[in-house]
Formats: structure tokens, sequence, C-alpha cells
């Protein structure tokens, strides 16, 4: 025969259970003058054959069922034996702040870029809910379960987010170079649109963050190149600083006469000639259609030496020789 529950109350140890119902089996029943205790960050919700009754807050409160002890046991043991017919039980809903949950993008996004066509974009972040409409969120999105946590919710709402995620990176966002910039602007946005379905839900969005919007390698190595290019600026200035860090640096080498005079007349005579020879060598779009092929090698063979030099890098020779290779 099924025990009769005199006190009901729940105490969540872990704090990730949303929802609870006690009794969680048919082994226990709620009799008639039960006491439900409800503490601040919960609410209870009873149900009475199937029917929600009432919304309970903090607090004391003393529940009606058909489950009298001795008069309803000996009426109905007759038609249905030990087991009561009379069906009660208690949700409690854990009302509490849900932080620093995890959110991101399963599959790649596809964006379409002004300058680097398509892309694929992943995403991830973080985000609070708060449980808002009890008896919504219940019938929604829990039924009968007997435990749901807010892993159970977790994929569908990641769903939510990256759906609508989708869209406003269609609207809002031009370039992938923008994306730094767009984070919160982003953030708040997505947050405005999501707050409806979470609210459809019984949920409440009480925060939300964009944390990275991450590119394929090959295509953050462009951005990363676009960048530095960007930085550099002005590319004379740039390869005339290059080679007095290279004087600066051949000076400090054993045996490079840094000390006596001849080093140091040597020293002053490549810094004033470097820049020539670098200006000449670098000057874009030199290298034409109008140009013959002894042209052409005399200024790769600049180049060579300004390699060999120092000045300039292994990467910057090859570019500039396919560069100019490419034009003859």
């Amino acid at each position: 025969m099924p025990k009769l529950m005199e006190v009901i109350e729940f105490l969540d140890d872990n704090g990730n259970t949303m929802v609870v119902r006690i009794p969680s089996d048919g082994q226990v029943e709620i009799k008639w003058g039960a006491q439900l205790t409800v503490r601040e960050s919960q609410s209870a919700v009873f149900f009475r054959d199937g029917k929600a009754q009432m919304v309970f807050g903090a607090g004391r409160h003393v529940l009606k069922t058909q489950n009298i002890p001795g008069i309803a046991k000996f009426v109905t043991s007759f038609g249905y034996g030990p087991d009561s017919p009379f069906r009660a039980e208690v949700y409690f809903l854990n009302m509490k702040l849900f932080s620093n949950l995890k959110w991101g993008t399963k599959d790649p996004i596809l964006f379409r870029d002004p300058e680097l066509q398509m892309v694929r974009l992943r995403s991830h972040g973080m985000y609070s809910l708060q449980i808002k409409d009890p008896n919504l969120f219940l019938n929604r999105m829990v039924g009968t379960q007997n435990v749901f946590r807010d892993d159970d919710i977790h994929d569908y709402l990641r769903s939510i987010v990256t759906s609508r995620l989708i869209n406003i990176l269609g609207e809002q966002v031009k370039s992938i170079f923008d994306l730094p910039g767009y984070y919160d602007a982003l953030g708040g946005v997505l947050k405005a649109v999501a707050a409806d379905d979470f609210k459809a839900c019984g949920l409440e969005l009480v925060d939300f963050f964009i944390n990275s919007i991450s590119l394929p390698d090959d295509v953050q190595k462009v951005v990363d190149e676009r960048t530095s290019m960007q930085a550099i600026g002005d590319m004379g200035t740039y390869m005339q600083f290059k080679a007095a860090k290279s004087i600066e640096e051949a000076a400090k080498q054993p045996g490079s006469g840094a000390g006596t005079g001849v080093g140091l007349g040597a020293g002053v005579g490549m810094g004033m000639m470097f820049p020539g020879m670098i200006k000449e060598a670098m000057q874009q779009g030199k290298v034409g259609s109008g140009d013959t092929d002894d042209d052409a090698f005399a200024k790769l063979k600049k180049l060579k030496e300004l390699l060999d030099l120092g000045a300039i890098t292994q990467e910057e020779f090859d570019k500039k020789k396919a560069e100019w290779l490419g034009k003859i």
C-alpha cells in the first residue's frame, strides 16, 4: 500500500534542476492536509486529478486532496484496490537565475562577404535565463517528466539562438572585417529578438553575450595579412625603417667593425644607399609590358641584393618576384 506524504519540500544540492515532481512515482501519495513548504527561490504548482489547481509562492501551504487517511482508503479499496484513484502532484520550479549557460553554433554559418565572397563562420557565447511563467513553462517544456534540468533544454535554446543569429548577421553586418566592432551591438539585437522566443516558453532571457565569431583558418590568415598591411602604411617608409634596423643588427655582430672608423663609415654609407635602393627596387608598377626582360632581371637582381643584406625578408622577396615576373 502506498505511503501518505504529510510534509512536502525540495532542496536542490546541484543547482541545475529547473523542475522536479513530487511524488516521483506511485509509491507515495499526498494526503489531505499535507504541509507544502516553498522557498523564496521557488514556485510550486499543485496538480490534482491531472489539472493545475494553483501556483504557490514562498511560504507554508496546506494542500487539499481527496486522499483522506482511513476513510478514503476504506471506500476506494472495494473498487480500486490498494491504489488510490485520486492523483495529486506538486511540481517545484527553481526561480533562480541560471547563469553562465553556454551556446554555440553546431554547424558553420554561411555568410556572404563583399570582398571574400562566401565564408563560413562559427560563433559562441554565454547567456542567463530565469523561469518567468511557471505554469506555461511546465506545460509547454516539461510535461510529465520527473526531473527537468537546464541541460534538457540546452539544445532547443541553442537552435533558437543560432537561427536568429543567421538572420541578424545578414541584416546588420556588411563585411567580416567589421565583425570585432559589432559584438556588443549584435548581442543586444540578438537578445531583443530571441527574447520573444524565450517568453513563449515561459522563460526570460536575462543576459546574452557573444564571445567570438571565428573564421576558418585560411580566411583568418587573409584577414591578418590585410591588417598587417594597413598597420604598415607607406611601404617606402616601412622599408627604410627595416633597412636601418638591419644596419643596426649587422653592427652588433662580431667582426662587423662597428667600433672602427671604417665600420662607422661603411654603416653611414650603407644607410645612405639603402633608401634609394629600396625605393627603386620596391616601386609599385615599375615592371610593365613595355619593359624588356633585361630591365626586369636587373630589378630582380637589386631585389636579391636587398635580401642578401637582410633589408627585406624572404617572403617579401618571393612576393615581389612573383609579381614582377607575372608582368613580363
